[in-house]
């Protein structure tokens, strides 16, 4: 018992560090562009590591599946590790951006490994609790992460964020290869499908970046934007045709024929469609709309990260008293409640108000998550279990991609419709400022440029504009309830 709980620990703290690091930039950002220049790159300090962690997920699932877990595990977290050190050391913006390739590569391998590993070493009734622990981590990293990056800023120095990974990645490795063990027989005939590999590889890159840069860097309707919808569908076909012809594939198609993988997986995809959305844009609507400080904003939306995190742990414990589909449909009339009461918010809306809100949203998203995971997780035989896993979270991915690029588009449109619509004295400057990025607004120096006599309107602008969002967030939370009554009935924890 003491082994696993070390075991357990050493899995967490790996988890933990790929959690942080994606919260701890960015506090450190403004000050990495002061030092190594290079602003047109900044985006893609993000969207580098996120890009290459998501490709790098399903990948690494389906890798478990077929290799020794501790070797992967160890490969995962030492990728991470070397990265993270060439990533402080980094003397431009472009080694900086190379470097986050890497890095994400590393967590990608570390968030799919992690919940196979808590499932594998859980005994069965211990499942649900065991893996409810991972949504703890994320709920401490969410609270510390901006903080801590400030701090290790102004005392220390920007490359220290990268370097603090090394001694914790170093025990956390310590702790694997001492106490992960085989815990499934593995083939020892293995095919590797390249063209799988390769042709999903390329179909994620060009529909992430396509969600992650059209209507910001690049035009809907552009060539750009073409040629990465030409790619995606062309990368599609080759990837199901790779499939269909594959030994062993990477995702075998005929999975989506069990109601308990392909719902639940689209269930996933739906609440973080939503939930991702809310941390994308509430805060504009709070401090733009509302005027809000942000702490405040920063408060509310840690109600969110926090709902999420106790609805998990909460579940986790209780699961053996119920069922799964019980669990993922009490999550989704959280989900859908939540989000339908943003709809009221107006400008008379109070913090409090907002605060239980996102409570309310938050536990609907730790009782769909964890509970449609098991669901995913039971469709499938054990052999498949890396699958699986790894799948359940690159489509929780995927719908909070989705969502924040489909609702950051909306909030653009109808925001700058309004302004050009109305008598506003706005400078063209800031209305090409707004355009590139809606994060714009919570700048203080962009704040300070606006006109006395535009602010009243762009309150308004960004209310109506936030509130569209809403809208949709709400009626993807209702999807999320029709699938969790689609899913098979499971037994409990």
């Amino acid at each position: 018992m003491k082994k696993q709980t070390w075991l357990i620990s050493a899995v967490l703290l790996a988890l933990f560090l790929g959690a942080l690091d994606a919260l701890i930039m960015s506090a450190a950002m403004p000050t990495i562009i002061a030092d190594l220049s290079g602003l047109h790159l900044y985006a893609w300090v993000y969207s580098a590591y996120f890009l290459s962690r998501a490709v790098a997920l399903p990948i690494f699932g389906k890798l478990s599946d077929l290799f020794a877990v501790r070797r992967l595990f160890i490969i995962s977290v030492t990728l991470f590790i070397l990265a993270s050190m060439a990533a402080g050391a980094a003397p431009s913006m472009g080694f900086l951006v190379a470097a986050r390739v890497f890095q994400g590569m590393g967590s990608g391998g570390i968030f799919a490994l992690v919940y196979v590993v808590l499932t594998e070493a859980a005994p069965r009734d211990q499942r649900a609790k065991t893996l409810s622990l991972a949504s703890s981590i994320w709920g401490i990293s969410s609270v510390i992460g901006p903080t801590l990056g400030g701090f290790i800023v102004s005392f220390f120095s920007w490359r220290w964020i990268f370097f603090i990974n090394l001694p914790l990645g170093m025990l956390s490795l310590a702790g694997i290869f001492f106490f992960l063990h085989e815990f499934r027989e593995k083939k020892t005939d293995v095919s590797l499908d390249w063209p799988g590999l390769l042709s999903l590889t390329g179909f994620l890159l060009s529909v992430l970046t396509l969600v992650m840069t059209a209507g910001r860097t690049i035009a809907w309707i552009s060539l750009p934007a073409f040629f990465l919808v030409l790619a995606a569908v062309l990368f599609g076909a080759w990837f199901v045709r790779a499939e269909l012809r594959a030994r062993d594939p990477i995702l075998d198609l005929r999975f989506f024929r069990r109601r308990g993988f392909a719902v639940g997986n689209l269930a996933g995809f739906c609440a973080s469609f939503s939930m991702f959305a809310l941390f994308g844009y509430a805060p504009l609507f709070l401090q733009g709309a509302l005027g809000q400080t942000p702490v405040q904003v920063g408060m509310a939306m840690l109600s969110l990260s926090l709902g999420w995190s106790l609805g998990s742990l909460i579940l986790g414990r209780v699961m053996h008293h119920t069922t799964q589909k019980t669990a993922a449909l009490a999550g989704g009339i959280l989900l859908a409640a939540g989000t339908g009461m943003t709809l009221g918010f107006s400008t008379a809306t109070t913090m409090v108000h907002s605060f239980l809100v996102f409570q309310v949203v938050g536990f609907g998203m730790g009782f769909v998550t964890l509970s449609t995971l098991l669901i995913v997780q039971d469709s499938l035989e054990i052999k498949d279990l890396g699958v699986a896993t790894s799948s359940n979270q690159f489509a929780r991915t995927l719908g909070g991609t989705l969502g924040v690029g489909i609702c950051g588009g909306l909030v653009t449109s109808r925001l700058l419709n309004r302004l050009e619509t109305v008598d506003v004295s706005m400078p063209e400057a800031l209305m090409i400022q707004l355009k590139e990025s809606m994060e714009n607004l919570f700048r203080p120096e962009f704040q300070a440029l606006i006109p006395e006599a535009a602010r009243a309107t762009l309150k308004t602008a960004v209310a109506q504009g936030v509130w569209t969002t809403f809208v949709l967030v709400f009626v993807v939370s209702l999807v999320c309830l029709a699938l969790t009554l689609c899913l098979p009935g499971q037994e409990g924890g």
